[in-house]
């Protein structure tokens, strides 16, 4: 039907009976004006940054394949940046995450959420070396920083060849920093055991031992956390920094729900987890893995894949449901792990008091404590032995009341999701699977305020 309009701009005629005398394109009809075509036509250059107004976006340079949304359409290269490392650096310091006399190990897995994370550090200690080189009195230390590589090819074997590559890859990217220079511990995953009980054996006997994938996935996790504690423990580091950023937490949330781990969730998620004998925080927590790889484009920051293995588990299955869902909206894994901050923390998500008397004067003065104010939290001071997830009322009731020997404790003393994922079924064989497990394991203190309470005596 025609809109008879005068101004009308859009396909239809004025008049349906003058539709034959017309030719291919009508006098009347104009095309309408896109901003593809307007920019094309008239060449107007792209909308530039939001935060500068001067240099052009991301997406407007060039950008890697899938990138051309969200911030590479807002942000030009350098205010992208600076907004990334923003974000890394109020979570350092609201949280007192890095203080000046601190000796912090940086977890590198070769990722790209490990070398952003790497990177942001030693940005960080190189500013601080410059201050502490340009101050008159050099009161004010700079904090230590160490890389360790957990090699897990005991566990997923890899190619000579491509192991070695990926191991002088790893080297080339820590060495490279400028100074300060940073050591690199290369920790084979079986070190949890001792050197003369042969480790790679007894490791591939316990994974063997456990049927569940998403199981044997979540031990493979429990035990590398284990092996980063004895590292950062026995070469003198105080802080565990780890990469997770809010890609795989929002995973963790999700996947963590599916498997019944509802209560010791809150634990998880926070900036701060100091239930471990090293305190691990996680700086990243505010980025998506779309940011850190968009970052790791533009600085040319290289990362490392040594391990190609594919996931068939509750954990693979989460992950691409997630994926999924950010491709709807970008926001989705921000609002999973918003949603799930509301939850109540516990106790231990937050640095550990500090002795300020034995530290220097302008230390003390520098030091940010905004998650040191008093604040409401669950109080618990048990702890599953595997997973090392606090353990709520009604596990505590059930070990309270047995009584045996350690193999039949351990299946008491776990959590509901260890319980039904790791351990055997088969009663008989629990003896076995205890005789497997690390010593630093069942031996750890289970109170947070690493006493001498200990459930499996």
């Amino acid at each position: 039907m025609a809109c008879n309009s005068s101004t009308c701009q859009s396909s239809c005629f004025r008049n349906e009976d003058n539709i034959n005398n017309v030719g291919e394109h009508p006098r009347d009809t104009v095309p309408i004006e896109t901003s593809k075509n307007r920019t094309s036509v008239e060449g107007e250059q792209p909308s530039p940054c939001v935060k500068c107004k001067t240099n052009r976006t991301i997406s407007a340079v060039g950008s890697p394949s899938g990138e051309n949304g969200g911030d590479a359409g807002k942000f030009c290269g350098d205010c992208f940046r600076s907004n990334l490392y923003g974000k890394f650096r109020l979570s350092v310091t609201s949280h007192a995450m890095i203080i000046p006399s601190d000796n912090v190990l940086v977890a590198f897995s070769g990722g790209s959420a490990s070398s952003v994370v790497l990177q942001f550090v030693h940005e960080m200690q190189h500013r601080a070396q410059k201050n502490f080189e340009a101050s008159r009195d050099r009161s004010l230390p700079v904090f230590g920083v160490g890389v360790a590589f957990i090699d897990e090819s005991a566990v997923y074997p890899v190619a000579s060849n491509k192991y070695d590559k990926s191991i002088q890859q790893i080297k080339s990217i820590v060495y490279n920093l400028p100074p300060p220079l940073k050591p690199l511990h290369i920790v084979p995953i079986t070190d949890i055991y001792p050197s003369d009980s042969g480790g790679k054996d007894r490791l591939g006997k316990l994974l063997d031992a456990v049927n569940d994938i998403t199981g044997k996935e979540d031990l493979i996790l429990h035990l590398r956390m284990l092996a980063l504690q004895k590292v950062a423990s026995e070469k003198g580091y105080n802080k565990l920094i780890l990469g997770s950023c809010t890609s795989s937490i929002a995973c963790h949330v999700i996947s963590s729900i599916v498997k019944g781990q509802g209560y010791s969730l809150s634990a998880d998620i926070q900036y701060v987890d100091a239930r471990w004998e090293i305190p691990v925080v996680l700086p990243l927590r505010d980025c998506t893995a779309q940011e850190l790889n968009l970052l790791c484009w533009l600085d040319g920051l290289k990362t490392v894949e040594l391990l190609n293995s594919r996931r068939a588990g509750i954990n693979s299955l989460v992950s691409s449901f997630v994926t999924l869902l950010q491709e709807e909206n970008p926001s989705r894994e921000s609002t999973i792990v918003r949603t799930a901050g509301k939850l109540k923390a516990f106790h231990f998500n937050r640095i550990p008091e500090i002795n300020d008397c034995d530290m220097p004067l302008a230390t003390q003065r520098r030091i940010k404590r905004y998650n040191q104010k008093p604040q409401e939290s669950i109080s618990s001071e048990f702890f599953c032995p595997i997973c090392n997830s606090p353990l709520d009322n009604s596990e505590l009731l059930s070990l309270s009341a047995h009584d045996g020997s350690q193999s039949s404790k351990l299946n008491v003393c776990c959590c509901s999701s260890c319980k039904f994922q790791i351990l055997p079924k088969d009663p008989t064989l629990m003896e076995q699977f205890y005789l497997l497990l690390p010593q630093q394991l069942v031996s750890r203190p289970k109170s947070s305020n690493h006493g001498n309470i200990s459930l499996l005596r």
